[in-house]
This record gives C-alpha cells, sequence and structure tokens, in this order.
C-alpha cells in the first residue's frame, strides 16, 4: 500500500504525534510558538535585519506588557461567555486621573504622591469593572451593550478630566515604572532574575513529577522532562542575554530586564494561580463550559461575573500607569482601539468565544504576536489605516482557525 502523496508519512506522523502525547504538549500553544518564529524571521528579513536587534525586541518586550497584562484579563471574561469592549477607554480613563492628580492638583497645593495616584488609579479602574460587571450581572444586560456604552463613556471621560489637554511630566520615580532609560534592573539583577526563573521551573518540575508519583499517575519519561527543562532554560537565558544587549545612551551600560516585563511577569504569575488553583477561576471556567449546570450546582454566578469585571478593571488601571510612565504624559488618545488588539491576543492566542477554554500563557504568546505585526509595520513604513486593515484581518483569521480547531478535534 503506498504512502499519501501529500504530508508527512503515516508513522512519522504517528510518531509525532506520540511524542507530543507523552510530553503533554499543547499542540495549539505549539502551533503558536511556530507561527511567532515564521512572523519573526519573515519580519527580519522585510525590515533588512532591524526588527531581531536587540533595541527593536527591547521596545518589542515593553509594548507588548500593556496589551498582554490587560489580555490576561480578558481570557476570564471570554471564558466566562462574556466581552469587554471598553478596555482601551478604560485605560485611557485612568491613565488620565492618575496623570492629573500628580500634575494638576499637585500644582493646587494637594500631595499627591506617585504610590498614593497609583492605588487611586487602581481602585478607580475596580470601580468601573464593578460598575459594569453589575450591569451585566445582576442587571442581565448583555456585555457587549454595557461595555460599548463604557467604550464611548470613558473615552469622553478621559478627554473631560482635563478638557483634553496633555499634563505632564511625570514623577521622576514613576516614570521608571515605564521602561524608559533608567526603567529597568540592569545586568547583574536581571541574571539574578533569570536564575531565580530557571530554578522556580526546575522545582515546579520534580514538584509536579514527586506529586504524580506520589498519587501513582502517569509521570513523563525522564529524559522528555530534562528536554522541556533545557528548552526553558535556553528560553530564559536568551531573554537574559537580548535584553542586556541593548545598552543605555552613549554608553556600553546594559539595561538588562525593563520595569513593565517585570510587572508582566508578575500579572502571569497571578493570574495562572487564579484562573488554576483558586475556587474562583474553576467557577469561571464551569461558566464558561455551561452556565445554566454551573448555577444550578451551587456557583453565585452573579458574584464571579461581578468579580471578573473587578479584575478587568484592575489589569486596565495597571496598563494605564505604564502606559502614563512611558509617555511621562497623560493624553486622552490613550489606549484608542486597544481594546482590539487585546481581544485578538485572546483569540490568538485559544480563548473561545464560545466560552469554557482559553488560556493565560496563551493570551501572552498572542499579545506578542499582536505587537510583533504592529512593531513590524511600523518598521517597514506601512500606514496607520493600513496596520490597521491588516490587523482586522489576522484577527478574523484567528477565529476562524479557532473554529476549524475545534471541528477537527471533535
Amino acid at each position: 500500500m503506498t504512502e499519501p502523496s501529500g504530508g508527512a508519512p503515516p508513522k512519522i506522523q504517528r510518531d509525532w504525534a506520540a511524542l507530543l502525547r507523552v510530553a503533554e504538549i499543547d499542540t495549539r500553544m505549539l502551533a503558536m510558538v511556530v507561527v511567532l518564529v515564521v512572523v519573526w524571521l519573515g519580519l527580519n528579513l522585510l525590515t533588512d535585519g532591524i526588527f531581531m536587534t536587540a533595541r527593536n525586541l527591547y521596545n518589542l518586550a515593553v509594548q507588548s506588557s500593556v496589551v498582554g497584562i490587560m489580555a490576561t484579563g480578558m481570557v476570564l471574561v471570554i471564558v466566562a461567555r462574556h466581552i469587554d469592549l471598553s478596555v482601551g477607554s478604560v485605560m485611557g480613563f485612568t491613565g488620565m486621573v492618575i496623570a492629573w492628580l500628580q500634575v494638576d492638583v499637585f500644582t493646587l497645593g494637594a500631595a499627591w504622591n506617585w504610590p498614593t495616584t497609583i492605588l487611586l488609579g487602581l481602585a478607580l479602574g475596580a470601580a468601573i469593572g464593578a460598575f459594569q460587571g453589575y450591569w451585566v450581572a445582576y442587571r442581565a444586560i448583555p456585555a457587549f451593550v454595557v461595555t460599548l456604552g463604557g467604550l464611548l463613556m470613558f473615552r469622553g471621560g478621559a478627554f473631560l478630566v482635563t478638557d483634553g489637554r496633555t499634563v505632564a511630566p511625570m514623577d521622576p520615580t514613576y516614570q521608571l515604572l515605564g521602561g524608559g532609560i533608567n526603567g529597568s534592573i540592569g545586568a547583574t539583577w536581571s541574571w539574578v532574575f533569570g536564575l531565580a526563573a530557571i530554578a522556580l521551573v526546575a522545582f515546579m518540575a520534580w514538584r509536579n513529577r514527586s506529586s504524580r508519583l506520589r498519587h501513582g499517575f502517569p509521570t513523563k519519561p525522564v529524559w522528555v522532562e530534562l528536554l522541556l527543562f533545557a528548552v526553558w532554560a535556553v528560553l530564559i537565558v536568551g531573554f537574559v542575554l537580548v535584553m542586556n544587549a541593548y545598552t543605555k545612551p552613549r554608553s556600553d551600560i546594559p539595561r538588562g530586564i525593563p520595569v513593565p516585563v517585570l510587572i508582566l511577569i508578575a500579572v502571569v504569575v497571578g493570574m495562572s494561580l487564579i484562573s488554576r488553583i483558586t475556587r474562583f477561576g474553576r467557577y469561571v471556567f464551569a461558566m464558561g463550559g455551561n452556565p445554566r449546570a454551573a448555577e444550578l450546582s451551587g456557583i453565585d454566578v452573579k458574584k464571579t461575573t461581578l468579580l471578573i469585571f473587578v479584575i478587568m478593571g484592575i489589569l486596565c488601571g495597571i496598563a494605564a500607569v505604564i502606559t502614563t510612565a512611558r509617555l511621562n504624559a497623560g493624553a486622552n488618545s490613550m489606549g484608542m482601539l486597544a481594546e482590539l488588539s487585546v481581544i485578538a491576543a485572546a483569540v490568538i492566542g485559544g480563548t473561545s468565544l464560545a466560552g469554557g477554554v482559553g488560556s493565560i500563557a496563551g493570551a501572552i504568546l498572542g499579545a506578542v504576536i499582536m505587537q510583533s505585526l504592529e512593531n513590524g509595520m511600523v518598521l517597514m513604513g506601512v500606514s496607520s489605516a493600513m496596520r490597521q486593515v491588516i490587523i482586522g484581518l489576522v484577527l478574523i483569521i484567528a477565529v476562524w482557525f479557532d473554529s476549524m480547531y475545534k471541528k477537527n478535534r471533535r
């Protein structure tokens, strides 16, 4: 019997599928990594090698942080079968309030220091999330309608805070949170962080294997565990090397890992723990899988929905802090159309618009892919209008891929 003319031979396909099952690797995540590599190589070729320079990758890491932070919250929103179209406007509004408190209010004699303005900004984000979540959860208004109204309300609010004026400059210490000239931790602390991350990966792998053995569950072969650990170690070391390769202006002092990336990592760890090991996280996925069954099983669907939007609002506040610190100003145009990138990042990362399925890690990969496309097109001189067209097409293709992937899984 002859082998099919297209694709790999059946035996190789079976061996590859068996290897992925043994290693417990998500094929969708693997496909996304391959797409990211292809996108990077393609953009590097089209930009004559500029895209993959240390300087551009440093900027890309900072740019991806804002979208990535909000995308982690969007995963929970979409998993629960809702949508939030207001994230860009909420980020812009909270950012303007933070900037106004630091600049204009300070000149009027009030002592608003930067830690206080951050806390007030996060509290404002939480309040906005609670406001929108209340209408969705307790008044049964579709999230699409509520957050579409929020998109308009808070975009207008961002303008009204200072009547359209840009307020600047921000506190010098506050500016470090944006990843500017001094907004990084330097070479030494970057290596300390990298080595600590490698040690944490090793500890988590050992703990997971020990737990499986203790409870009699099947484990991965030792060589697979070592291979996966080696891959993670190489990625972490490579990331630190790239961040250290970008130096401060007119010097050979390495910048190291930017502060926004550290904030993103902290958010990813926190959101991953919330979604995977807390009762709240299990409730969110149960609601997305079958809302009626979740309610009949005793889950407080309304309270959980409200908390989802509160978390989304807080994450918008964190993104606003990074954006205003990076711009060293508050501008009412901050976050314009950011909801498109955030939703696209979540969907590209494997979050199903039908609800019940989503991944924090996948959303981060999606955010990096989206920002890579945006960054690469800017380097190539593509117009803003054309960039929006291309990103819109990417979103449509991502949703199509999601539907085809689920169809093939079934």
